[in-house]
């Protein structure tokens, strides 16, 4: 059997926990074709895109897809739509779950908490920080977060660092020994769409375009629904 180059992917964070099960089975059904793939913020995709660097396939916000397809990185014709994605809370099992289910419960939520764990790199908790300030407790909640330049907030709850972590509810259940107590209010939901592309450089670009493809699949989507994305019609 001749060498194959493998499948290089620059993927965002929020699809790491139903990939799991879903890069498990790919090995199954194509053990030839070894996947290479980068987990990381969609803000660290694009520096590491805008220093030159280069995958087969990237997965990341639709925004960002979008300009990397005007700017002539992306082959639009590759492009596939993934999951939506909601920002929730969670805490520690045994802990009290407080209501969150309009802004004003939210907001005591959130200022009634010894820590709030947020990550500082991730689309969430970019959008987070604006939430706060336009809740007018910035101030209060950052002078005793517990932030982390990128990765799972949830893993600050079972450090004991923080009580909630404030995440894309796919990401908070990548963490075992946590809690989802649920999504933001839908008055200030933020609902974050996935989109997949292939470089127009890529080494492999067949083995890249397989992988999307499957990641179209019916058991794609029951993968990514049970971390409660959303799939994209």
């Amino acid at each position: 059997m001749s060498h194959q180059h493998p499948i290089r992917v620059f993927s965002a964070l929020a699809i790491r926990a139903p990939f799991i099960e879903l890069e498990a089975e790919w090995g199954r059904q194509h053990p030839e074709k070894a996947l290479a793939i980068e987990w990381n913020p969609t803000t660290v995709i694009e520096k590491k895109i805008a220093s030159g660097e280069q995958a087969d396939a990237v997965i990341l916000t639709v925004p960002v897809m979008d300009r990397l397809i005007a700017e002539g990185l992306i082959d639009p014709a590759s492009r596939v739509e993934l999951v939506d994605s909601q920002v929730g809370l969670a805490m520690l099992p045994d802990a009290e779950a407080p209501d969150i289910s309009s802004v004003e419960a939210l907001t005591a939520a959130l200022l009634n908490a010894r820590s709030v764990a947020i990550t500082l790199g991730g689309a969430s908790g970019i959008y987070f920080l604006t939430l706060l300030e336009k809740l007018g407790i910035k101030e209060q909640i950052m002078a005793r977060a517990t932030t982390i330049p990128e990765g799972f907030t949830a893993s600050q709850l079972t450090a004991g660092k923080a009580d909630i972590a404030v995440q894309q509810i796919s990401e908070l259940l990548m963490v075992e020994g946590i809690k989802v107590i649920g999504p933001l209010p839908e008055a200030v939901q933020k609902v974050t769409s996935f989109s997949g592309g292939i470089f127009r450089q890529a080494v492999n670009a067949e083995g890249a375009a397989l992988l999307l493809q499957s990641l179209r699949s019916e058991q794609a989507r029951s993968a990514f629904e049970a971390f409660g994305l959303q799939w994209r019609v």
